[in-house]
């Protein structure tokens, strides 16, 4: 029993020095990706929502692949099934709500 403590810090160690280059990467991706957008990145959002209306308004989406066309189903059915777990993990049952 003895031997098996001693063998946990050496390891807690090693374990230690092989994950920090992973998570000194994740922490530099999760700075840039993970921080609310700046009042600079304000333009910007608003140029790229206005992008969409004007391709909306000239039927761009009639150019989309088939690939597209079934990813952005299949994007548009996980959000909707992520919407109604949580309406059923908010009101606390599946079928209504129970006043």
């Amino acid at each position: 029993m003895a031997s098996l403590v001693s063998k946990v810090g050496p390891l807690a160690g090693r374990l230690l020095e092989e994950a920090r280059p992973k998570f000194d990467v994740f922490m530099k991706y999760a700075k840039v990706e993970l921080s609310p957008p700046s009042p600079a990145d304000i333009p910007q959002i608003r140029s790229g929502i206005a992008r969409l209306v004007q391709s909306a308004k000239a039927g761009a989406w009639k150019q989309t692949t088939v690939r597209e066309a079934w990813l952005n189903t299949l994007v548009t059915v996980e959000v909707l099934c992520w919407f109604y777990v949580g309406e059923c993990i908010g009101k606390r049952h599946i079928v209504g709500y129970q006043v």
